[in-house]
């Protein structure tokens, strides 16, 4: 039984303003499960899971690194924050910053409200994208699960990268965004079998061992021998 559907639908005549305050009145979002080990396919092509055409790749790192780690990722996710708040400065010291690994990030929203982040995130473009994930991940608590409208607090985050009240609206109703994030999550799911977050793929295959630098190291040090 998966965890999530396969199929994301979002009411293409509402603006996704509109769909996350909707979400608020309804209440906090349901919370998010982490990837179990036989969930999907164990391995994945390497040729097809590097081939995402909708939208520039976020990643770190030497792009000829001998290892990529394939991260799919749920802004609202609470396993998700536990990895990029306590896990990913130890994995990028070691391994990101040495160049022997590339670290890719790619967008699984399971709600209206992790659609809008990824969204900002997106708008943001450039060197800002990366630290507007952390600053949105690490104040997560503020705006995924609240029960009020969480839009101003997503404000409050997105002026740190530069936002304006017109640039922030417009970016939250760019349904074309929207179409190409949706896009990225069907093939992940539909393609590579993701149903939960997060899931990691280490140069195709499957991460088995828990999210935790321990975790990666036992992944990470037989390939880079």
């Amino acid at each position: 039984m998966k965890i999530f559907p396969n199929k994301f639908s979002l009411n293409r005549r509402s603006t996704l303003a509109l769909a996350i305050a909707a979400s608020a009145a309804m209440g906090a979002a349901a919370q998010p499960l982490m990837a179990r080990p036989g969930d999907g396919p164990s391995e994945v092509a390497v040729e097809a899971l590097m081939n995402q055409p909708e939208l520039p790749d976020l990643a770190m790192g030497n792009a000829d690194a001998k290892v990529t780690i394939v991260e799919y990722a749920s802004m609202t996710c609470g396993h998700c924050k536990q990895f990029h708040t306590n896990v990913l400065p130890d994995l990028k010291t070691k391994y990101v910053d040495t160049g022997k690994v590339r670290l890719v990030f790619r967008e699984f929203p399971l709600d209206p409200r992790a659609f809008a982040a990824s969204m900002l995130a997106r708008c943001a473009g450039g060197d800002k994208t990366l630290p507007l994930i952390g600053a949105l991940f690490e104040k997560q608590a503020d705006w995924a699960h609240v029960k009020e409208n969480p839009t101003p607090k997503l404000f409050e985050i997105a002026k740190q990268a530069g936002f304006t009240q017109e640039s922030f609206d417009k970016c939250l109703t760019d349904q074309a965004l929207l179409d190409k994030l949706t896009a990225i999550r069907t093939r992940a799911a539909e393609t590579f079998g993701v149903n939960a977050t997060p899931t990691f793929y280490v140069n195709g295959k499957k991460l088995t061992e828990p999210p935790t630098l321990e975790g990666f190291d036992k992944t990470l040090e037989p390939l880079l021998k």
